[in-house]
C-alpha cells in the first residue's frame, strides 16, 4: 500500500554510510542479528557472518541470522542432541516437545472426542498392524517427531521406527517411517499423523525450491507471520528444515513499522517529518530492539534512513527498481524484498544484491504433500514369541 508520503527532502549528501551507532549488525531479542550489508572487508572488531553462524549450518555464504524467536523458546525437540539431523538445515528453536504434545493432543481430541467407533466396532482389541509412512510424490521430509507423538500419545504400545531425518529429500514411493502396534491405535492416529506430516513436508519442500532458485547469491529466503493460527511453530520449523530462515516469530520480537503504522504515527504527531516520527519510535524501545520500516517508493528511503533504522522492507519493488533501491541504501541498513514474490521472479530479485527475500507463500500457499500409510506384512516373530504362542 502507498499510504504515506514523505515531506522530508532527500539528504543523501553529507551523510556517512554508517555512523558509529550502526557499527555492527543490531542484535535481536534471541541473541542473533540481522544481516549487515556487504562491504569490501570487515571493520576491526566487527562481528562477521562466519562468527555468528556455525560453519556446519551454513548452506552457503550468507549474513548472520535474520530471524528470531522468543527467548523462552530455546529448548530443542531433543534437548540432549544439539546437532541437527540435517547438517545444512538446523532445527528451529520454537518447536519444543511441549508444543508438539499440546497441539497433537488437541488434534486427537478434536478427531475422536469419544473414541474411534469404527475401529472399536470392526477391529479386535488384540489385533496388531504394521504400516509404512510412504511418499506419493517427491519432497523434503519434516515433522518426524510430530508423527511419532501422534501415534505414541494415542497408544504408548505403538512403535515408530526407521524414521527419516528432518531435511531428507525423498522420492515418490520411498518409505519414511515404520509404525507398528495395536491396530486400533494405529488407525485412530493415522489421519492426525498424516495431516501434520503432509502440511510440514509441503512447506519444507516449497521452501527448498525457493532456496534452490537463488543458489549462488547472498540473499536468503525467509518466512512471514502468514501462518495457520495455532501452528506457527510447526510451520516456521518446516521453513528452516527446507533451508529457509525465520523472520520474526511474532509481534513481540521486533518493531516493524508498516504503512498503516506510519499513517497513524504521523497523524498523532502532526505535520512533522517521517524522520522525526521514527526517531520517536526509537526512543520508545530498548537499545537492542531491531527496527524495520516498510517503504513502497524510492523517495521514502532517505527520510527513513535518516532516522537510523536497522532494516528497510522494499514492498512490491520490481527487479529494476529494487536494484536501484539497494544501491541507494548502500549498506546503511539491511534490505528486504517483499510482495508478490514467486518462483518465477525470486532469482531476479536475489540478483539485485538484496539481503533478504520474504515469501508469504511458503506457509499460506504450500498446501499438503501427498503421503500415505500403507499396510505391511507383519514382522517375523522371534523364536521366543513363537514358542509362547505354540504353548498357548
Amino acid at each position: 500500500m502507498r499510504g504515506w508520503t514523505s515531506k522530508e527532502p532527500a539528504r543523501a549528501s553529507g551523510r556517512p554510510k554508517r555512523d558509529s551507532r550502526r557499527s555492527r549488525a543490531p542484535l535481536l531479542p534471541s541473541g542473533g542479528s540481522w544481516p549487515s550489508r556487504r562491504r569490501p572487508g570487515p571493520n576491526p572488531g566487527e562481528r562477521t557472518a562466519a562468527a555468528t553462524i556455525p560453519a556446519q549450518t551454513r548452506p552457503r555464504p550468507a549474513p548472520a541470522s535474520c530471524g528470531s524467536s522468543p527467548p523462552e523458546r530455546d529448548a530443542q525437540i531433543h534437548p540432549t542432541q544439539r546437532k541437527p539431523a540435517n547438517q545444512n538445515h538446523p532445527k528451529g528453536p520454537m518447536l519444543t516437545q511441549d508444543t508438539i504434545t499440546t497441539a497433537v493432543r488437541a488434534a486427537l481430541a478434536e478427531d475422536a472426542p469419544w473414541g474411534d467407533i469404527t475401529s472399536e466396532a470392526t477391529i479386535p482389541a488384540d489385533a496388531r498392524l504394521r504400516t509404512a509412512l510412504t511418499a506419493r510424490e517427491d519432497g523434503v521430509f519434516a515433522g518426524g517427531q510430530v508423527v511419532r507423538a501422534a501415534f505414541e500419545l494415542t497408544d504408548p504400545a505403538i512403535t515408530v521406527t526407521e524414521l527419516a531425518a528432518e531435511g531428507t529429500r525423498f522420492t515418490a514411493g520411498q518409505q519414511l517411517a515404520v509404525i507398528e502396534g495395536p491396530a486400533r491405535g494405529v488407525l485412530t492416529a493415522e489421519r492426525i499423523a498424516l495431516n501434520f506430516a503432509q502440511r510440514m513436508c509441503a512447506i519444507a519442500t516449497l521452501t527448498a525450491r525457493y532456496v534452490d532458485a537463488i543458489a549462488g547469491t547472498n540473499a536468503r529466503i525467509v518466512d512471514t507471520r502468514k501462518t495457520t493460527p495455532g501452528l506457527r511453530a510447526f510451520e516456521k520449523h518446516s521453513v528452516r528444515v527446507g533451508g529457509g530462515h525465520n523472520h520474526r516469530y511474532g509481534l513481540s520480537d521486533a518493531v516493524m513499522v508498516k504503512d498503516n503504522h506510519l499513517a497513524a504515527l504521523t497523524a498523532s504527531l502532526g505535520e512533522g517529518s517521517i524522520t522525526e516520527a521514527l526517531r520517536v519510535v526509537r526512543s520508545r524501545v530498548g537499545h537492542t530492539t531491531h527496527i524495520e520500516v516498510e517503504v513502497d517508493r524510492m523517495d521514502q528511503i532517505e527520510p527513513v534512513l535518516a532516522a537510523g533504522v536497522d532494516s528497510i522492507m522494499l514492498d512490491n519493488f520490481g527487479p529494476t527498481e529494487l536494484a536501484r533501491a539497494v544501491a541507494l541504501i548502500d549498506g546503511r541498513a539491511a534490505t528486504e524484498a517483499s510482495g508478490n514474490v514467486s518462483l518465477e521472479t525470486v532469482a531476479a530479485l536475489a540478483a539485485t544484491g538484496v539481503d533478504v527475500i520474504s515469501v508469504g507463500k511458503l506457509t499460506h500457499s504450500a498446501g499438503s504433500l501427498d503421503l500415505g500409510l500403507d499396510a505391511l506384512e507383519p514382522a517375523a516373530q522371534s523364536t521366543q514369541d513363537q514358542a509362547a504362542q505354540d504353548q498357548a
